[in-house]
Formats: C-alpha cells, structure tokens, sequence
C-alpha cells in the first residue's frame, strides 16, 4: 500500500468515526472505558501499554489503540502516551524476534529480496534507515517489528529510530481519535468551547494529513535511494 493509500485509509476511518459519533450512539462500556483510562492515571496507562505490547507481539494492528489515546486523553496527552508505548511495543517485539522467535521469523523474510537490502543497507546507518523504514510504508509496522530484529542494527539505534519515525503517523491517528471524541461530545450536548475551537480542530487534522502525505514521500524517496546504493 502506497504512502497515499494509508493516509487515505487514515480519512476513510475519521469519516467513519465522525459519521459514528453523530449518528450512532456509543456503547456505554466504551464510554466507560475511555473515562477509565482518563480517570485512572498511571494505572490506565500502563494498562494501555501492556496491551499495546501485547497487541503488537501478536501482530494485532496498533492502529485503533492509537487512535483510542486520542479518545482517551486528547490531542497532546494521547500523543505523548501512544508514541512511548508504541515505541515500547515495537521494541518488544524486536526482542522476541531476536530471542525465541530468531528462527521463524528467519524463515517468514528468507524470500522477500526487500528485507535483504534493508539488512545491507542498515548496517551503515542504522538510525537513518530505521527512522525512513517507519516513515515510509514499505513493510506493515508489525512485520517490521520482527523483521528488523535480524538485522545488524543495534537496540538503541532501533529504538530510538522507531520512537521518531513512527511520530508523524501517531500523532494523525491521535488526532482522528480526538476529532472523534470531539464529535461525540457534540452528539451528547457536552461538547465546550464552542464551533470555532472545532474548526480550528478539524483544518489542524487537514494539515497534519497534508503533513504527513508530504514527509511520507519524501522518506519514500530517501529509502529507495539508501536501498539501491547497498
């Protein structure tokens, strides 16, 4: 799927999530829910943690965890709880793959020539290409999890990398699930701040698309180029 797509993808579920919270309403367990982990402190977001862990060990996709930090906790919080934990997750991951998953995961990337010159071209510049890996969807994030753990990059550089490039896409998918906890608002009659705070919500999720379209591409761009000098 194309940088493109996955942004379009990303559209297509706020519109879902815009058109749900006008028109349908919530179950009361989820509301429930994301009033728990708001409430909850540093409990409800080591319990949003473990199962993001879990989440991506099992190759669940993070996406609607992502976007449920934006629910929970708004556009700044949700951001700052979803990048670490996802980074967390990610690193999990990478660990089993270089522990007790080494020889499975060896099989799943033995025939993809993609993870062969990204095994080349990361032992040069680890960081850089961890950080343009998760910029770019080249690989789906939970088959890059464990496919990078075979990798000669190290621990931090892989780390590190993952926290930065995965940024960008965090923060759209948080700001969607914000918007969506905005229009539900809206629906109860609970909503403050009234029409231009929601305006201003909704052209500042325009301009991170527009943003994330833009660096997307130009990560794109930069892989190809590292890939094809390995």
């Amino acid at each position: 799927m194309t940088g493109t797509a996955k942004v379009g993808a990303v559209l297509a579920i706020a519109s879902a999530s815009s058109v749900a919270a006008l028109f349908v309403p919530a179950a009361p367990w989820t509301a429930d829910l994301f009033t728990w982990l708001r409430q909850a402190g540093a409990l409800g977001v080591l319990v949003y943690a473990a199962v993001f862990v879990v989440a991506a060990i099992c190759f669940v996709p993070g996406s609607i965890l992502t976007i449920g930090a934006g629910v929970a906790y708004g556009l700044l919080w949700g951001t700052v709880v979803a990048s670490t934990t996802s980074a967390v997750a990610a690193t999990a991951a990478f660990l089993v793959a270089r522990t007790i998953a080494r020889r499975r995961v060896a099989r799943w990337t033995a025939s993809d020539p993609r993870f062969a010159a990204l095994d080349a071209a990361i032992g040069q510049d680890g960081l850089k290409l961890v950080i343009l890996v998760r910029l770019s969807p080249l690989i789906p994030f939970n088959v890059l999890n464990y496919a990078l753990g075979l990798t000669r990059v190290s621990l931090r550089d892989y780390a590190l990398g993952s926290f930065l490039g995965m940024l960008p896409v965090t923060l759209l998918y948080v700001y969607v699930g914000s918007m969506a906890g905005q229009l539900a608002s809206i629906a109860r009659g609970t909503a403050t701040g009234g029409p231009l705070r929601h305006a201003v919500s909704a052209l500042g999720l325009a301009a991170t698309i527009a943003a994330t379209i833009y660096v997307t591409r130009l990560a794109r761009r930069a892989l190809d180029g590292a890939l094809a000098r390995s």
